[in-house]
């Protein structure tokens, strides 16, 4: 008759209970869960056989951390070693994780169970921890649980600062949400502008450009020939300020009196900072797509890269996504649409916006959103689980798509993913070798630069010690040969 042992992890600690009459418990399962929240009844099957507390809060994070990866910390291995019988084949280890069960048995070479009554039992266990280890309590059991759950998610949160992407999901929402606001401030404007000078928006079609003459023109009866210089460097042409100018001296606007016409000029001055400001927000978003995705953002852009990561949740969410979801993420809509009525399902999503959709023909459309879906895919997954951040396979899969569409305009039949994947390998590692080379000569030569700096300090010093020697010879103090010595060289100056 085999034995059975159960290992449950606290947050104090971890602990061994030896079960009594393994085999009559398998058989009687439903008397075991409703003997479950009976301490009497449970006391009589369960018996604490080893408790070892976790020495600090740091231990107990790392020991948690590690059996939440499946991993065996060091704590538990000898934990294990000294509480188990040494005869491994007389008994069975239940465990409530059936991957830390695996690692266990590979270190222990100890048979671990998950299975049966043992999830069960491992549910009595947590009912009843705090009554069945001396000298603990339900408070201190609470309140070791609520400590140990903060500082874990706390790590988890921290966890690889620099390729975090959440930032890209924030910033990404707030630079669609900034395109909105600037659209509409801008036709506010134009319209609120119109009423002096309604010439201005046949002649300049562009949102930004018409801000920023508004608030350089401000009353259009005011524009001289001194202006043109002012106007052609804020359009850009020369055509263009030369017709404003014109359009000036024969508008049709009503007179604005001085008070409207600064508010209107704060105005535009907003609408200007809230356009500079996305700018920079772009360029941030170009930064952190590099840092994080840098193959996804190389292969589709960075905002359309970005809003895929925000409409699955995060850049291990997308990894995940096989192609065919990756395809249709932004469409869910259209998709549950199309199967209620048992029409035709969408072809894209997010994947619209991408310019390789718009550079297909009307046949080819459904087939290029099918591959470059399955690129990013790739792409994705590249990004998250690889250690160092890289282009290389970003650009090899953008140039896979672009071969892809060559073949459906001319035919020619491009290179193979295999093959692809290889050279970029080959190339990846290339670049490595270089990079590392190239840390090993700064290494080289700041260790050079530092035995020039030594030396020189050592020649200095032998170079005083020689002075002295030669001073205490001459019978004179080296302080005063010091001198002579320096109005020496001032004279040869």
């Amino acid at each position: 008759m085999s034995k059975l042992y159960v290992l449950y992890e606290h947050a104090a600690g971890y602990a061994v209970f030896k079960i009594k009459e393994f085999e009559e418990i398998g058989v009687l399962l439903p008397q075991l869960e409703s003997a479950v929240f009976d301490l009497g009844r449970f006391n009589s099957i369960v018996q604490l056989e080893s408790f070892l507390p976790f020495k600090t809060a740091i231990a107990a994070l790392e020991n948690i951390n590690a059996v939440s990866e499946g991993i065996v910390p060091e704590d538990l291995k000898q934990f294990l070693d000294i509480t188990l019988p040494q005869k491994k084949k007389k008994f069975k280890l239940g465990i409530a994780d059936p991957k830390l069960g695996a690692a266990i048995t590979e270190v222990l070479e100890v048979q671990c169970d998950h299975m049966g009554a043992v999830p069960e039992i491992i549910r009595g266990i947590r009912f009843h921890f705090h009554n069945l280890v001396k000298g603990f309590t339900a408070k201190s059991s609470a309140v070791a649980q609520l400590g140990l759950g903060h500082s874990y998610s706390r790590a988890k949160v921290k966890f690889n600062v620099n390729r975090v992407d959440n930032m890209i999901i924030q910033s990404i929402a707030l630079l669609d949400q900034l395109d909105k606001d600037i659209n509409t401030f801008s036709m506010r404007i134009r319209e609120w502008y119109s009423y002096h000078f309604p010439e201005l928006v046949k002649i300049v079609p562009e949102n930004y450009t018409f801000a920023r003459l508004t608030k350089f023109i401000k009353n259009h009866k005011e524009l001289t020939e001194e202006s043109l210089e002012g106007l052609e460097e804020i359009t850009m042409d020369s055509g263009k300020a030369q017709a404003i100018l014109d359009a000036s001296k024969s508008s049709m606007g009503m007179d604005i009196s001085v008070i409207d016409l600064l508010n209107i000029e704060m105005f535009a001055g907003r609408v200007i900072a809230l356009a500079d400001y996305r700018k920079q927000l772009a360029e941030y978003l170009r930064n952190k797509m590099s840092d994080v995705a840098p193959n996804l953002a190389s292969l589709i852009g960075d905002q359309v890269g970005a809003r895929l990561i925000a409409h699955a949740g995060s850049l291990t969410n997308l990894a995940k996504c096989p192609a065919s979801t990756v395809q249709i993420l932004g469409a869910e809509k259209a998709l549950f649409r199309a199967l209620k009525t048992r029409g035709n399902t969408p072809k894209y999503g997010l994947l619209f916006h991408s310019t390789f959709i718009g550079r297909a023909g009307a046949k080819n459309k459904g087939r290029i959103s099918r591959y470059l879906a399955n690129k990013c895919a790739i792409a994705s997954r590249i990004d998250c689980f690889s250690e160092e951040p890289t282009q290389v396979f970003g650009e090899k899969l953008r140039q896979q798509v672009e071969d892809r569409l060559k073949f459906y305009e001319t035919g020619d039949i491009p290179k193979t993913n295999i093959d692809v994947m290889k050279e970029a390998i080959q190339e990846q590692t290339e670049r490595l070798n270089i990079s590392k080379s190239e840390k090993k000569k700064k290494k080289k030569k700041r260790k050079l630069d530092e035995s020039v700096e030594n030396n020189g300090e050592a020649q200095n010093g032998l170079n005083e010690t020689k002075i002295d020697e030669e001073n205490i010879d001459n019978g004179e103090p080296p302080k005063k040969k010091k001198k002579k010595n320096k109005k020496n060289k001032q004279e040869v100056e």
